[in-house]
C-alpha cells in the first residue's frame, strides 16, 4: 500500500511539473511572439512534451488557456484583489479593488495585452479566455457599483447603471494601458490616476 501510494504521489507531482512547464511556454510564446498566435506545436515544443500531452492535461486548446488565465491571476495577485473587495465600506471597496485588479494587469502588462489584442482580432484565439476574464470584471463591477448605491455613496443623480458604466470603463485594461504606454506612466502611478478618477466620477465629494 505505502508503494502504491507513493508511486500514486509521484505521478501527481509529475503531472504538475507538465502542467507548469506547459503554463511556462504559453507565457513565453506570448512574449516572445505578440503578435502571431501561440500554435499548440510552439507551445509542445518550447514545454518539451507532445500535443496530445496538452490534451490530456487541459482537454482542449480553450482549456490550456483558460488553465493559462487562471494561473496568472494566482500570479499576479488575485489573493489581494479578494482581500481588497470584501471591504465593508464602498469607498473603500472601490480604492483597495480597483488598485488590487490594476496591479495585478500591470504587472504582467505584456502578457494582457497580448490577450485582449487576439480577443479584438479572433475571439476564439485564446479559447474564450478572455471573455471569461471580462465576464468576473463585469460581476465584480456590478458588485461594487451596488455597493455605491446602497450605502448611498454616488454623486447626486447618477444611477446604478450610469455608476456601472463608469466604473466599467475606468477598469478596463485598455484604460490602464492608455495611461501607461500612451501617457508613459509607471504603474503605480497609472494605478493611482485610475482609483482618482473613478472616486471622483462616481462618489460623492
Amino acid at each position: 500500500m505505502a508503494r502504491r501510494k507513493y508511486e500514486q504521489v509521484v505521478r501527481a507531482e509529475t503531472a504538475q511539473e507538465t502542467k507548469r512547464r506547459i503554463m511556462d511556454a504559453v507565457g513565453q510564446c506570448l512574449r516572445e511572439r505578440p503578435t502571431e498566435r501561440p500554435g499548440l506545436e510552439r507551445v509542445a515544443e518550447l514545454a518539451g512534451v507532445s500535443r496530445s500531452t496538452i490534451y490530456l492535461a487541459f482537454g482542449s486548446r480553450a482549456g490550456m488557456f483558460d488553465a493559462f488565465v487562471a494561473d496568472l491571476w494566482q500570479r499576479t495577485g488575485i489573493a489581494e484583489l479578494t482581500q481588497a473587495v470584501s471591504a465593508d465600506d464602498a469607498r473603500e471597496h472601490l480604492r483597495q479593488g480597483i488598485a488590487a485588479a490594476s496591479r495585478m494587469k500591470g504587472s504582467e502588462l505584456a502578457v494582457y495585452r497580448v490577450l485582449h489584442s487576439m480577443d479584438r482580432l479572433d475571439p476564439e484565439s485564446a479559447g474564450g479566455a478572455v471573455r471569461h476574464m471580462e465576464e468576473d470584471r463585469r460581476a465584480g463591477m456590478e458588485s461594487l457599483a451596488n455597493h455605491l448605491v446602497d450605502q448611498d455613496l454616488q454623486r447626486p443623480g447618477l444611477s446604478r447603471e450610469q455608476v456601472l458604466n463608469a466604473l466599467w470603463v475606468l477598469t478596463s485594461f485598455e484604460s490602464l494601458d492608455l495611461l501607461i504606454s500612451g501617457q508613459g506612466l509607471s504603474v503605480d502611478d497609472a494605478v493611482d490616476t485610475l482609483v482618482w478618477m473613478a472616486e471622483r466620477a462616481v462618489c460623492r465629494d
